[in-house]
């Protein structure tokens, strides 16, 4: 009897365990559900947050990142076309000083880079046959007198009929000829520079001077003192940077965009930083060589400091001229195929910690945190339309009116909005 009570001890205790077994299971499996409920929750609150149009940053972040606030500025930022061109002057305004005799030279007072003005001498030319010129044109002058003397000589026998009718004639025909070879003479001398008046056997000069022809800046010395130079040989080239134009290369589907009076910017090679600007004055009738573009010529307007003939050039034609609100390219962001900028707001985030159960001690330790990193500043989405891009600014126009000296992220949008999206900076 005793085995059988023994029994039956034993047969209670085992159901008692394997109930305790099977609660302490179904206890497991159903926790899991309850956990994947408070994530899914989680998440769920996750994605509303991301859809907040104001983000959160402290003055650490923001220094950082590097952002900084500015206004929105009007520019003309308008379409253009872009082109590629040469500095060139124009022929009036480019010339050679040369000698129109022939001569070794004496003196050359200049060097390159010196302005000179129009009739300033540059140079002396030396040659005996300077003095050939002037000694004929004075035996001229006395051959003239004696051609006088005889042919009134002539004239005097001819009407007391003692002298023939041909010693008349030859004698006006020397007259002529000689007065001919005095005017001839005279012109050599004046283009000599010299006065032909003041020409005299005691003021016999065997150099000339060589004057510039325009005012402007010596660009090349083709000659050197001892070297001799005639007619053919230029002594050197003077350009005038006054009157300094651009030549744009412009591709034929962009001509009949291109008028008269186009404000153009460009920029020069060696100084990409310095902008210049010129006003579109003829545009050429033909192709250059063969790249099939168009010259669209203007002048240089403003400064020309550092301008040079030949100077390769970039420049932006301007298709209208109309002012309108633009922020620098960085400070708009694209979304979803929607422009955006932050501007500084007062608004706090909308769904910031939303559905997070933090305990007390977590949510003073976060706010411990912020306060430990510094002041905080919101920042708001807005969205806008794009404009056209030039020299470095965008065109906006925001979907909803901002308030006047609203404060605008000029610099770091990109970083504020991958703050916005939980890309960076998300912790609890």
């Amino acid at each position: 009897m005793l085995f059988s009570i023994y029994k039956i001890r034993l047969g209670l205790a085992v159901v008692l365990v394997t109930y305790s077994l099977t609660a302490c299971n179904r206890s497991t499996k159903e926790a899991p559900a309850d956990t994947k409920t408070e994530v899914e929750a989680d998440d769920h609150d996750h994605e509303g947050a991301e859809a907040t149009t104001v983000a959160t940053l402290t003055t650490e972040q923001i220094k950082a990142a590097g952002i900084a606030l500015g206004e929105i500025s009007q520019k003309n930022l308008t379409a253009a076309i872009r082109a590629n061109g040469v500095l060139r002057i124009p022929n009036n305004n480019r010339a050679n000083a040369t000698s129109l005799y022939g001569g070794v030279i004496k003196t050359l007072p200049i060097e390159t880079g010196t302005y000179v003005r129009k009739g300033q001498v540059i140079a002396t030319i030396v040659n005996p046959q300077f003095i050939q010129l002037q000694e004929d044109f004075l035996t001229t002058n006395s051959e003239i007198v004696l051609a006088e003397q005889e042919l009134r000589r002539q004239q005097e026998l001819n009407e007391g009929s003692a002298g023939t009718k041909r010693n008349l004639q030859t004698a006006t025909a020397q007259l002529a000829t000689l007065r001919t070879k005095q005017a001839s003479l005279r012109q050599q001398i004046q283009l000599m520079g010299l006065n032909p008046a003041a020409v005299s056997t005691t003021s016999l000069r065997s150099s000339l001077v060589v004057t510039s022809p325009i005012s402007g800046i010596v660009n090349n010395i083709f000659a050197k003192i001892g070297s001799y130079v005639d007619v053919s040989s230029p002594i050197v080239e003077i350009v005038d940077n006054d009157m300094i134009h651009l030549d744009l290369h412009v591709f034929e589907r962009d001509l009949p965009k291109i008028k008269i009076g186009q404000t153009i910017n460009f920029t020069i090679t060696n100084n990409p930083t310095q902008t210049y600007t010129a006003k579109v004055s003829r545009i050429g009738a033909s192709f250059e060589n063969e790249s099939k573009t168009i010259a669209v010529h203007s002048v240089v307007v403003g400064t020309k400091s550092g301008l040079i003939d030949g100077m390769n050039t970039m420049g932006t034609i301007s298709l209208n001229d109309v002012k309108g609100s633009a922020l620098p390219n960085e400070a708009v962001v694209e979304a979803g195929g929607k422009y955006y900028i932050f501007v500084q707001t007062n608004k706090e985030p909308e769904n910031e910690h939303e559905g997070h159960d933090h305990g007390t001690e977590e949510k003073e330790a976060h706010n411990h945190a912020a306060e430990a990193k510094g002041n905080t500043v919101n920042f708001e989405k807005i969205e806008v339309l794009k404009g056209v891009s030039d020299l470095g600014f965008t065109a906006i126009t925001p979907v909803s009116d901002l308030p006047p000296n609203t404060k605008v992220v000029v610099k770091g949008a990109f970083f504020i909005h991958a703050k916005m999206a939980g890309t960076v900076g998300h912790s609890h």
